[in-house]
């Protein structure tokens, strides 16, 4: 079955793609913006030559997204994404008329400032926030108004290829510390486990286990996982802007709400069943409470649905309450 539907994905893929490309203006216009627009970024994109020799910037995001314990992997996925919502959005964007956008060159110029200032400063994080401007307001300077206004969703997912591991620590210390007290409060006034916290750490009474919250176990990165699918479900699945908006809000307190209960789930095993079973919790409970998150929003988009199916509720005319009388 599942080869049975793609193969018929790419066939319609084949099918439709060579119509579309046909009715796109201004390619050669589009591409040679783009080719100026990376070659910038190729060669003095990168101000900083550390661990990273390289003046390109794409070299610099590749050993952001590449390196050992990076919360920042997905970076490699999200242009494909993009790609694919974009042609998944196709029937919206394809009979628009497009048609060139001077104004868009002021997006282009304030991207170009941006990257300035980042090059100068030594920040290639602001760089990519300016590559990924620059990218948006060239295609609608190339392609208008319009195609900004029905693409605008598939393209603000490029912002998930800005890498924040290197601002992880400063990031996460108000997540690890907050996920810390909310653990104690519940060990303590429901389930009467007696733990005692030291900023980010958690204590036994007789200091007879020591867990300390690192970046890694902040739940950055279960947040950012979500943050992106919650995004791409609202977006794809609803057309109203309040729904969409709040399958993208929910995902902050249902990361927050699994690593709690992570947290709790490593103190209760450690006090019923011991350090080992503390660091069973601590290694695989992380993908429970995220199957969890996921499943919550599956039911919120299920209840909006049924929120669609059934629509507003008419109230008979006066005359026809007149005439059943």
């Amino acid at each position: 079955m599942q080869t049975k539907a793609s193969s018929s994905w790419l066939e319609e893929f084949k099918r439709e793609f060579p119509a579309y490309w046909r009715e796109i203006p201004h390619k050669g216009f589009f591409f040679a913006l783009l080719t100026c627009w990376l070659a910038l970024f190729q060669f003095l994109g990168n101000p900083t030559f550390g661990y990273v020799n390289t003046a390109s910037l794409f070299g610099w995001l590749y050993n952001a997204y590449s390196g050992p314990q990076s919360e920042d992997s997905h970076g490699l996925l999200i242009p494909f994404v993009v790609l694919a919502l974009l042609w998944y959005k196709r029937t919206s964007w394809g009979p628009l008329r497009k048609d060139i956008w001077p104004l868009a060159m002021g997006g282009i110029f304030l991207a170009l400032v941006l990257h300035i200032v980042g090059y100068v400063i030594q920040q290639p994080i602001l760089s990519t926030a300016s590559l990924i401007v620059g990218l948006v307001f060239i295609s609608g300077l190339a392609w208008g108004k319009a195609w900004l206004q029905q693409t605008w969703f598939p393209l603000v997912l490029l912002i998930f290829c800005i890498p924040i591991s290197a601002q992880a620590e400063s990031l996460t210390f108000p997540l690890r510390l907050f996920s810390t007290k909310i653990t104690v409060l519940v060990c303590h006034y429901l389930l009467s486990i007696n733990v005692i916290q030291d900023g980010v750490v958690l204590k036994g009474p007789q200091g007879d286990y020591y867990y300390e919250l690192v970046t890694a176990c902040s739940g950055i990165r279960s947040l950012v996982a979500l943050f992106a699918l919650t995004t791409i479900y609202g977006f794809v699945t609803f057309k109203t802007f309040w729904k969409q908006m709040l399958c993208v809000v929910v995902s902050a307190p249902l990361a927050v709400t699994g690593n709690v209960l992570r947290l709790v789930g490593i103190v209760v095993a450690r006090e019923a069943f011991g350090e080992k079973a503390a660091e069973f919790v601590h290694e695989w409970f992380g993908f429970v409470t995220f199957g969890l998150a996921i499943a919550c929003v599956m039911i919120l988009g299920a209840w909006l649905r049924e929120d669609d199916a059934r629509g507003p509720e008419v109230s008979p005319k006066p005359s026809d309450t007149q005439s059943k009388s």
